[in-house]
């Protein structure tokens, strides 16, 4: 690089440091008075008698008068007044690059897992970035191999949509993305575990994920001990991470578990600065954060992010006010049915309640006809079920009825898959076909 090109950077570095002190902590909040910053950039607090003896990452979330509104990415408990805080001047970066893969992380970027993260061939990028020109996103119109049959058949999802994954406690949705981590046809699998419980994290990586999968993962954690603000930074890490290798060429799946903890994260931050409560206490930040951070994914002019975000349903309600947000952002919803679970039916997938927004442009006639009779026959059944199971209905009364009782079976068989049990998109569009036509 020549020195004339150097010169417009070197006009842009701050020659100075900006420095302020912490005035009073409450909660979860810190107010200082200073340094000169914006919203959303990072800020370091020293605690230590020595100037860097002990710094704590804090981000800059509003303010009150002319004081600072900080909020730290670990615990408070050290902090005091006279505290030290040094303005950074920017928003938080990570360093990602093909390093990553296969390595476990904390929303700051740093190895969780005992590995050395070697600097060479890492890139500095920001976690909050904008998502792309909706004028410069090619359409999807390429199906994605997911592994799981009744996706692949009866839902099938194209290269760069967005999915929600929608559930109670408890019915498979981590099993669920575990399965399609392992079974995807995608170049690099980018994993968010955003809120969940630390006993789940290392069983998920070992069990749900295997070494097969984490073999071409990247997985981001935030567990629910952390603060508010990792476990929101740990939705952006994510994200970005994603982003950096869609812009790559590559074809990327991320998964991220769960979308609703990362609401509930945005809320603890609004309720703390002073935001007023909405729809259950949900604050007006956490409905303009969700399209913000679901928008960046997708397609864009040089490669595809396909997304799965499960969504945590308080009560099975499917029309809590975070499920209704995520769906009519998302390019189509998966729900899994806790009776169908009951059942011991996995993935307990209710096929007649999902939908994928873009299958009928993505797949063929033969195919997209096989599907809808696949669901006609099954809804048919599940209208009748009650008739049927007491002994009410009379075999020849209703031919459609007769050919649902038939098939019926034959379709829960088909519905099943064992968590390690793998099945081509191929495979199962021709089971489906096959299975259609036979009763024909």
């Amino acid at each position: 690089m020549k020195t004339r090109d150097l010169l417009p950077l070197v006009d842009e570095v701050d020659p100075f440091k900006h420095y302020g002190r912490v005035k009073c902590v409450v909660g979860l909040m810190i107010e200082s008075q200073g340094p000169e910053s914006s919203v959303g950039d990072v800020c370091y607090i020293y605690t230590g008698i020595q100037k860097k003896k002990n710094r704590i990452l804090a981000e800059v979330v509003g303010f009150r008068d002319e004081m600072v509104i900080l909020m730290p990415f670990t615990a408070v408990s050290d902090i005091a007044p006279g505290c030290i805080v040094e303005g950074s001047g920017r928003s938080l970066e990570i360093k990602v690059g093909s390093g990553l893969i296969g390595k476990v992380v904390d929303p700051l970027g740093h190895p969780i897992d005992d590995s050395l993260l070697l600097p060479k061939g890492l890139a500095t990028i920001s976690v909050d970035q904008d998502p792309p020109n909706p004028m410069k996103r090619p359409p999807i119109n390429e199906p994605i191999d997911v592994g799981v049959r009744v996706i692949d058949s009866l839902l099938t999802v194209g290269k760069g949509q967005r999915v929600g994954i929608f559930a109670g406690s408890g019915v498979g949705k981590s099993t669920l993305l575990g399965m399609v981590a392992r079974n995807t046809t995608a170049d690099l699998n980018v994993i968010g575990l955003i809120g969940e419980r630390g006993r789940e994290v290392r069983e998920f990586i070992e069990k749900d994920l295997g070494p097969e999968g984490l073999a071409r993962s990247i997985v981001v954690v935030a567990t629910s001990d952390q603060p508010a603000l990792m476990r929101i930074k740990g939705a952006l890490t994510v994200t970005a991470i994603a982003e950096y290798f869609r812009d790559k060429g590559l074809n990327v799946m991320l998964m991220m578990d769960s979308v609703t903890r990362v609401a509930m994260a945005q809320r603890e931050i609004g309720l703390a600065i002073g935001e007023p409560p909405t729809t259950k206490g949900y604050t007006p930040s956490v409905f303009a954060i969700l399209p913000r951070l679901l928008e960046r994914t997708g397609t864009n002019q040089l490669g595809t992010i396909t997304a799965f975000y499960t969504v945590l349903v308080d009560g099975d309600d499917m029309n809590e006010p975070i499920a209704d947000a995520v769906r009519g952002i998302l390019d189509g919803h998966f729900i899994l049915d806790r009776n169908l679970a009951n059942k011991g039916q996995f993935p307990a997938l209710n096929v007649l309640k999902s939908i994928s927004r873009v299958m009928n442009n993505i797949v063929g006639d033969k195919h997209k006809n096989a599907a809808e009779k696949l669901r006609a026959s099954l809804s048919t059944y599940m209208e009748s079920e009650d008739l049927i199971n007491i002994g009410a209905y009379k075999k020849g009364s209703s031919k459609q009825i007769d050919n649902s009782i038939t098939r019926y079976p034959e379709i829960i068989s088909f519905l099943k898959q064992g968590t390690h049990e793998k099945a081509s998109k191929d495979n199962s569009i021709n089971a489906l076909v096959e299975l259609m036509e036979k009763g024909d």
